[in-house]
């Protein structure tokens, strides 16, 4: 193993509904992720490098995965987590809306089925959930639910 961790940014959006906070998360597409739900959800999120900016890395990825830009409005700063693959993962919030039923990914390829000599594409997300921040620190990958918490803890400060 490197010295140095994947990193990830996401985005974390946020509504303020009629019945309070709701987040937006999304769940990972392809074959190895289909059957799994609680702790397999994740904030949209992806790869940068060292030269580009954390916050500019969390917009780009969430265009990526979603399909639509992020809204324009002023990111909260969730800060760090790391995942036990290693990987580090900076997260942002902001505040909007998005119709999770419309939502049209990238995709990426893999050999599918095992060892049958075929690549199959697959999209990177195969579907978005608003949910509450209860139901989200259920479904999503366990080390990713302090930013529901942090959110949470931000906006009782405002």
């Amino acid at each position: 193993m490197s010295s140095r961790a994947e990193r990830s940014a996401g985005l974390l959006l946020y509504r303020i509904a009629d019945n309070g906070l709701e987040v937006l998360i999304v769940h990972p597409g392809g074959p190895l992720w289909a059957k799994k739900d609680d702790g397999a959800w994740s904030v949209p999120k992806g790869l940068y490098d060292a030269d580009e900016p954390a916050a500019d890395a969390a917009r780009r990825e969430f265009t990526e995965e979603l399909g639509s830009p992020p809204p324009d409005g002023p990111l909260l700063e969730l800060g760090e987590v790391r995942l036990k693959s290693g990987k580090v993962v900076t997260a942002f919030a902001v505040e909007g809306d998005l119709d999770a039923a419309t939502i049209v990914s990238n995709t990426f390829e893999m050999a599918w089925p095992p060892r049958s000599g075929r690549t199959q594409q697959f999209p990177e997300i195969d579907r978005a959930l608003w949910c509450d921040p209860d139901t989200a620190r259920t479904k999503l990958n366990p080390a990713q639910a302090a930013f529901v918490d942090r959110l949470e803890h931000t906006l009782s400060d405002r």
